[in-house]
């Protein structure tokens, strides 16, 4: 009997060996043929599941999009009855390069970013998610202020984008070594616990 193949578990191979290379030498040095070696399949295997490379880059995006809502999710349903504060602070330090996971995780972020800059059609792709995500900052800042936790003055969409720009600047010093991992985290605290002051 022919051997089953999971065409689904091949792509996120494909997909995970891409951002492999991706941390180590960013997208624009990558090629289909050593994704096929780092994924340890032929070039015609590669081929049959992605026809370009853009293609491959698309899917590879989504699942890393995927990936991180899992690991999100799982974190913050592990810290009990889930809070406005307590989700913010679970997204925002999960966006922090903490640990080689997080920052590889990071550093492919920027390596889309990059090519976002110069490909619309990847750009368009890149930044699909961005106000999905900060919808749902705001949405947590109005829930907090139903709730009494944060000032009824407070706007939930500037709050939103200054709670990204908070994480994400912080996410580059840290590589950078500007600052520590336990700095980016304390600054993020600094600005919820002001943030949250009833």
């Amino acid at each position: 009997m022919p051997k089953q193949v999971d065409h689904d578990q091949r792509r996120v191979q494909i997909a995970e060996a891409l951002q492999r290379l991706t941390t180590r030498a960013g997208l624009e040095g990558v090629s289909l043929r050593q994704v096929a070696a780092e994924a340890g399949m032929s070039m015609g295997s590669v081929q049959h599941y992605f026809k370009t490379k853009d293609e491959m880059l698309r899917f590879a995006l989504e699942h890393r999009h995927r990936l991180r809502t899992a690991r999100i999710t799982a974190k913050v349903l592990a810290e009990g009855p889930p809070t406005p504060r307590s989700i913010l602070r679970t997204c925002l330090v999960e966006i922090l390069p903490l640990d080689p996971e997080s920052e590889g995780d990071y550093l492919i972020g920027v390596a889309y970013f990059i090519r976002a800059v110069a490909d619309p059609a990847m750009g368009k792709a890149f930044g699909e998610g961005m106000p999905e995500l900060l919808a749902f900052f705001a949405d947590q800042v109005r829930q907090a202020q139903d709730a009494g936790d944060v000032p009824a003055s407070a706007d939930p969409a500037t709050e939103a984008s200054v709670l990204w720009a908070i994480a994400d600047s912080q996410s580059s010093e840290i590589l950078m070594g500007h600052r520590t991992p336990d700095e980016a985290v304390s600054t993020v605290d600094y600005y919820l616990d002001r943030l949250f002051s009833g």
